[in-house]
């Protein structure tokens, strides 16, 4: 177990060389998501040699895992900024009080999310849009991967405690561990044993189980690390609660309503084509490839903003806002001329299928564009939630899907009978509208609490 002279250490070295500390977190982030992705990627690909229609159908499911875990992650950001604000303050007591509520929170999440999902899973998929040709593929994956959402859920409430204390290469290395083992069995059960999409579903509980019982073993067995359990001695505390939920909620619904968005856009695309799904979905993935550095800095942020912020060292909080932001402009920006440039092979490598091939190229041809905006908006959310923050994040998503792409997309498609392309343009300008949005809140949170910039 770590002691907590080692922790004090710790935030001593963030204060004195911030730059290094961003990096010291984002790139053990950076590497963790990386792999993630590469399995998503993977996973595409060996479905995408299956057919179009089998993208499709793992596509309608995506808008309801996105949801739980929108709802995992967004609490599990408010159990970080606690924990990184406890510890600033030098706070062992309550942080590990968070870390304990954070286990409560996972329980009820997941033992919800998998009874709902077991029982009304395929009605789920009926409503969001999965047409009577792709309903039984698409129920056939959800089927099984509901029984690994209990991993999935306490997985991830682990991984944002480790955040919290700012050990970002420990859930790195398990992610890892999990994506490899992903990857290795996902042709075996897809192919060898001939289960298809099923079989992609089964590869996925597998390895999220293996990295549930990794954490389980380091963190109530091992106690490698800071914040320590004693369940026994475990007492509510309306003041931890209401601390985790001030920036949980919010952030936990933005990411619930940008799968509502998600799903709005599969059921609208779908009324084009099946092909235009899955294209859709080919078109997400590479989307994130670009994301990874700037949700890895703005993961960072939260951290060092939230232990700053608790140690009243205004200076580095600050700091670390412009230097980060400013590094995540600079990488999209780079990464957005890469993608424009490569988008006709990178999509070949996903689908040979005419449709989706041109449909994809497209959709990433133009939004690219917002590539930098889209960092301004998640570093300047993040920021916030490490200030305590949870409502601007939830306020700049809620204007971004609810308020104008969603509006938008359906007056393009219904009313006026655009061609596709139009749904990209109010994704686009949607996204100009929240990044400005997420700018002047960041600035006018910073002036409130008296750190100007």
């Amino acid at each position: 177990m770590k002691s907590d002279k080692s922790k004090e250490s710790r935030l001593k070295s963030f204060s004195e060389k911030p730059k290094k500390a961003l990096w010291t977190l984002a790139i053990p982030i950076l590497a963790g998501m990386a792999i993630q992705t590469i399995y998503t990627i993977v996973d595409m690909i060996y479905i995408g040699r299956l057919g179009g229609e089998e993208i499709a159908a793992v596509a309608f499911n995506m808008p309801l895992l996105f949801f739980v875990l929108g709802l995992s992650m967004g609490l599990g950001s408010g159990v970080t900024a606690s924990i990184a604000r406890f510890i600033g303050a030098n706070d062992k007591i309550n942080a590990d009080n968070s870390a304990e509520h954070a286990l409560l929170m996972a329980s009820i999440i997941s033992v919800i999310m998998v009874t709902v999902g077991l029982l009304f899973g395929k009605q789920m998929l009926a409503i969001l849009g999965a047409t009577p040709e792709l309903i039984n593929m698409a129920w056939s994956y959800l089927r099984i991967i509901t029984i690994g959402l209990f991993f999935m859920v306490f997985s991830g409430f682990f991984r944002s405690i480790l955040a919290g204390e700012g050990d970002m290469k420990t859930p790195m290395i398990i992610s890892a561990t999990g994506t490899i083992l992903n990857i290795i069995l996902d042709p075996i059960f897809i192919f060898a044993l001939d289960y298809g999409v099923p079989g992609a579903a089964i590869a996925t509980v597998i390895s999220q189980a293996t990295v549930f019982s990794i954490f389980i073993y380091l963190f109530l067995i091992k106690e490698h690390t800071y914040v320590t359990f004693r369940l026994r001695d475990f007492s509510l505390s309306k003041h931890i609660i209401a601390n985790i939920l001030k920036v949980g909620v919010p952030a936990s619904m933005a990411m619930i309503i940008m799968s509502v968005g998600q799903a709005v856009f599969n059921k609208i695309l779908v009324s084009y084509s099946a092909f235009s799904v899955a294209a859709y979905q080919i078109g997400g993935r590479i989307d994130v490839v670009i994301f990874l550095p700037i949700m890895a800095i703005a993961t960072a942020l939260t951290t060092l903003v939230g232990m700053f912020y608790g140690a009243k060292d205004f200076e580095n909080v600050k700091f670390i806002i412009k230097y980060g932001m400013l590094r995540s402009i600079i990488i999209t920006t780079i990464g957005s001329a890469i993608i424009y440039i490569l988008a006709p092979l990178i999509v070949k490598g996903f689908s040979n299928e005419p449709e989706i091939h041109q449909t994809a190229v497209i959709y990433l041809r133009l939004v690219v564009f917002i590539y930098p905006l889209i960092s301004i908006a998640m570093t300047s959310g993040r920021v916030m939630q490490g200030l305590g923050s949870g409502f601007p994040m939830l306020a700049t998503s809620t204007i971004r899907v609810l308020g104008i792409s969603v509006p938008l997309a359906l007056i393009f498609n219904y009313v006026l009978h655009k061609p596709i392309e139009w749904m990209w343009y109010a994704m686009m300008v949607s996204t100009i509208v929240a990044a400005i949005t997420a700018a002047l809140w960041l600035r006018f949170e910073l002036k409130r609490r008296i750190i100007s910039v």
